[in-house]
Formats: structure tokens, sequence, C-alpha cells
């Protein structure tokens, strides 16, 4: 029994005997002292280790066996050549029987992105098909106007064929024989391609380069006389816009901090997004959001009056002052934006279940009369003498800007008794905040025979803050009860749009639909 090895070879690991490892030692020694001379031509040394890794995987592969053996390495250095051949070169071909029985390298088809105007196809298939690369870029570009096929062709075989990356692809590729003498011509010519382009390139530079530093030179030259004539006044009116826009933005910043914190009569804090910020800390976050904002608007202000009056307003220390004032506020900002974020960690929700009095057809509204408490009445100066017998409607179906909170959902029921399902749900920092939240929402929907009246928002507790709110209301109606839906009950509607029926179904701006097996329907169907 033989003793064997783990190398790693071409970053492979191959299991070989002992003395087939010592041979492979030596060739690949020799390989390295003749290749190795420079840090260029090592890169060959490199690629020949992963050619023959390739080959000893290969050999692994077809003779299904799970060690490389002396016989195995042997023709291994057959196919790639020995050192002597380069050593002894004559006017006779150097490589041996194996060497020329390699050298009929079959050319396998790859991208060619070396010599590639876009993708390599058209170079690639050149070597493959032994062409001229122009003849077929002249062809694939006529292919294009042909109904655009060519144009699909050759993005299908930019897809399909494989680029070349390593050198034995690229020998392939060129059908050239993958041992040491293939090696060596392709490194050369490699080598010899890469001096030719940069020479070529520095012609061409050359000449580019002197003209661009005429061109700049003089680019600057009439920059500078325009910067110093009609320039000035160009940017002194700038400047002065500027100046006025920020200062405008600046008082606009004062007068919403002003706002926020209550100096006069402001109900500012009530409206989305500002009632998400808890009261205990709304001051100092809305001091330090106000900061933030305004430092950099004041330092626009500030330099507009600079460039404009040709003066600095304020000195260095004062400037490094706003600095770190700025980026205390913006710290103290992020900070408190954090602790909101926390209070929408965890969600909650609870359900309770509504019986509807029975009728053959009902009616859906959008309730969107005003119900004032107490304090809404003081805030909003009503008084019973100026608005006894009124009612107060509002226009859009929601207030404050905050996001639409109740979703309306027409399902059919199970049996046949009618059913409101009404689903409150809202988050907070932790389940039992956000259940607590959940229960202080306030929704009103009556029923007043078979009219189903839907408030069009929910109403949150006093001292309650936003906290994504939400209700869903589930409708379940028994198989042939019909329903007339107001129009302005669409933007509401969950899994259902009213706009899907034909005209012939909308009677005094009302939807007519039926309940069916399959759920709501329109009461004639389209055509």
């Amino acid at each position: 029994m033989k003793k064997t090895l783990n190398i790693n070879i071409g970053n492979s690991i191959i299991h070989i005997e002992e003395d087939a490892y010592e041979l492979l030692t030596n060739y690949l020694i020799e390989v390295k002292q003749h290749f190795g001379k420079s840090a260029d031509d090592f890169e060959i040394v490199s690629d020949i280790e992963n050619r023959i890794a390739e080959m000893f995987t290969e050999i692994l592969h077809t003779q299904q066996k799970q060690v490389i053996e002396r016989e195995d390495v042997q023709v291994v250095i057959g196919l790639m050549g020995s050192v002597k051949d380069f050593e002894d070169q004559s006017d006779e071909d150097p490589a041996n029987d194996y060497t020329n029985a390699y050298a009929s390298t079959v050319r396998k088809i790859y991208r060619d992105t070396d010599e590639a105007m876009i993708a390599g196809v058209c170079s690639g298939l050149s070597h493959y098909l032994k062409m001229d690369v122009s003849i077929l870029r002249i062809v694939a570009v006529l292919s294009i106007f042909l109904g655009g096929s060519g144009l699909l062709a050759y993005l299908v075989l930019w897809i399909a064929i494989p680029r070349a990356l390593t050198r034995t692809e690229k020998m392939a590729m060129k059908g050239e024989a993958a041992n040491l003498q293939g090696f060596k011509k392709s490194f050369e010519e490699e080598l010899s391609g890469l001096k030719e382009n940069l020479k070529n390139a520095n012609e061409h530079l050359q000449p580019l380069v002197k003209q661009s530093g005429n061109f700049i030179t003089e680019f600057i030259g009439i920059l500078g006389a325009f910067l110093q004539g009609s320039g000035k006044v160009i940017f002194k009116f700038i400047a002065v816009v500027l100046m006025i826009t920020g200062s405008v933005l600046f008082l606009s910043d004062v007068v919403a901090l002003a706002a926020i914190l209550g100096v006069g009569y402001s109900g500012v804090t009530q409206l989305f997004p500002f009632n998400i910020v808890n009261g205990s800390y709304l001051t100092i976050f809305s001091i330090s959001v106000f900061i933030t904002i305004g430092i950099p608007l004041l330092g626009l202000i500030l330099l507009s009056v600079r460039v404009a009056f040709n003066s600095r307003p304020i000195n260095r220390m004062v400037s490094y002052g706003l600095l770190l004032i700025w980026l205390c506020a913006l710290s103290t900002g992020i900070f408190f934006v954090a602790r909101i974020g926390s209070e929408f960690k965890q969600e909650a929700s609870f359900t309770q279940n509504l019986s509807l009095k029975t009728f053959p057809v009902y009616t859906l509204e959008i309730d969107r009369s005003m119900v004032f408490s107490k304090e809404d009445s003081l805030r909003y100066q009503l008084n019973s003498t100026d608005y006894v017998g009124k009612v107060i409607q509002k226009d859009s179906g929601r207030s404050n800007n905050a996001p639409r909170n109740v979703t309306i959902r027409i399902e059919k029921s199970d049996g046949n008794v009618p059913s409101l399902v009404e689903s409150y749900s809202s988050k907070g920092r932790d389940f039992a905040a956000a259940l607590s939240h959940a229960k202080n929402i306030r929704y009103n929907f009556i029923q007043k025979d078979s009219l189903l009246n839907f408030a069009s928002e929910v109403r949150l507790q006093k001292n309650e803050y936003w906290r994504d709110q939400e209700v869903e209301l589930v409708v379940k109606l028994p198989v042939g009860t019909k329903l007339r839906i107001s129009k302005n009950l669409d933007r509401y509607l969950r899994g259902y749009s009213l706009w899907d029926c034909d005209d012939e179904n909308f009677v005094e701006d009302r939807y007519e639909g039926v309940m069916t097996e399959e759920g709501l329907k329109c009461q004639i169907e389209k055509k």
C-alpha cells in the first residue's frame, strides 16, 4: 500500500500518492525556475498550476478514482510539455508526441471582453468561427433593423455564453493548446499588446492633454473675468434672494415653535403629527427641532449677508458656538425620536359584536356631523345661542390630517342574522399600553331602522396621544339582502370598489348591490 498525501494546487484539494507527489514537485520546481524570474512571469506559474489542477480533477472524475498516481502525473507532464522544450528549441516542433496530440485543442465558445465593444459576443464568436470580427459586427448591426431580432439574439447570446476569465479559458477560446508553450505564448502576446496599447495611448493622450490644458487655462481666465465683472452683481442678487427666503423660513420656524408651546391661543398640539409627541417632553423636543432647523437657516442668512454686503456679521467663536448648540439640539432630537418610536413597538386589539335589526334593504351612509364635547365647545367658541338646532358638517373624511383610521368590509353572514363586528387596534410601548390605547378609542355607529350610519373617523379621549389607532368594521349580511351604499363610503371600503359596477347601479348618488353566496355583487351585472 502506497502512502498518499493531500495537496492544495490551484485552490483545489487533490489526493496524490507520495511518489507521484515527488514527480509533480520536481516538475513544478523546474517550471518556477524557468518562468518565475519576475513578478509578471509569476502569473504564468499560477495559471499553469490551475491548469494542472483542472487536469487532475478531470482524471479523477473520468476514471472514477480517488487518488492521483505516478502514471497520471506523467500523462499530465506529457500533455503540458517540459521546460526542456524551451531550452532545446530547434527548427523542428519542440513538442513531444503527447504535446502534438494535445495541441489540436477543440475551440470553445466564450465572450472575449478584452476585445469587446459591448459585451464581447461578436469578438468571442469570431475566435470560434475563425472569422474577422468586423464582419460579425456589421452583420449584428444590420440585423437590428430586421424587426429587432438581432438585438434579441445578441441579448440571448450575452446571457448564454460565458465570459472568458482565466488564461486557460482565453486559450481554449482561441484554440490554443493549454500547455507550457501555449501559456508562454499567450502571456507574451498579452504583454506585447499591453505595451502597444500604452504606447498608442501615450501618443494620443499627449496632444489631448496639451489641448485640454489650454482649454482649462482659457476657461479659467474667462470665468475670472466674469466673476470680476457682471458675475459679482448676479451673485449679490442671488445672495439677497436667499437672505429674504431664509428670513421668511426662520420667522416661520419661530411662529411654529410659539404655536406648539402655546404662546397665545393655539390648538396645534391636537393636530397630527403633533399629537404623536407626549406632553411630558413636547417642550424640549419642540425646542430641539426648532434649533436643528433654525440654525442652518440662520447660517444661510448670515452667509447671504456676507456675500451681499462684503461683511462678516459674526466672528468665528460665535460660529463655533452655534455649531455646538446645533449638534446638541440634533442629538436631543434624535434621542426623543427614538423614544417616540418605542411607543409603537407592540400592537394590541380587541373585538366586539353588535346585532343589527333585520331589514330586506339597508342604506349605508358616512356620518360627517361633528360631535363636540364640552372642551370642544370651549376650544371652538361655540355657544347654544348661535348654534341651537344646527348640525356642523366637515368636508373631508378625516380631520387633523391624520391617516385614515376607519375601514369597512361587507361580507356574507354565516346565518340569517345580520351583525356588525367592530375591531379596535392600537400600538404602544408594550402590550398593556397598546391595549389601553385601543380601549380609549371612541367610535360612533348608529342604526336608524334600515339606515346604518358610520362615523367618518375615530375620536380619542382627552390627553390621549395618536398611536396608530384604527377601527375595522365588518358588516355581515344574509344572502339576498339588498344594499344602497352612499358614494362617499367608497373610500372606506376594503375588498370591494363601487366603481367596478356600471352606472345603472347608481341611483341618487347611491350604489345598489345585493349580497350573494360569493359576496357583495352589483344589482345590475356588467354587460
